[in-house]
């Protein structure tokens, strides 16, 4: 386990406005309680609430990662109006220490999915 440090900085912050995520022409998650994950260089990524997220287009896959910051890494496929797209998303369900505001939720591959938009 890692921490971040000015080497590697993360920082976990509340989004400001409302996330939406779309696929097949769908809304699968929406919410106005997401946060923003800045990881060192890394483009910025949008982890919404469980809640918000419409979990019945989600099948869980077998797929797992592990980084040393946050922790071990589920995956989601995603299903909705004949489309898939496969680890579509992913959730730390027990991140590390440092990281215990992103479990519960679930951020999204922007190339597989139609649009992530934040709307402020």
């Amino acid at each position: 386990m890692k921490l971040p440090d000015a080497d590697h900085p993360i920082t976990v912050t509340p989004t400001r406005g409302r996330v939406l995520v779309k696929f097949g022409g769908r809304v699968v998650a929406d919410s106005t309680r997401a946060l923003t994950l800045q990881e060192a260089s890394y483009p910025l990524v949008q982890y919404i609430p469980r809640e918000d997220v419409q979990m019945r287009y989600f099948e869980p896959t077998t797929h797992k990662t592990h980084c040393p910051y946050k922790g071990d890494a589920s995956y989601f496929s995603l299903k909705a109006d004949g489309r898939s797209a496969e680890n579509a998303a992913w959730s730390y369900v027990e991140p590390y220490p440092a990281m215990t505001q992103i479990a519960g939720h679930l951020a999204f591959y922007p190339d597989r999915v139609d649009s992530i938009e934040v709307a402020q």
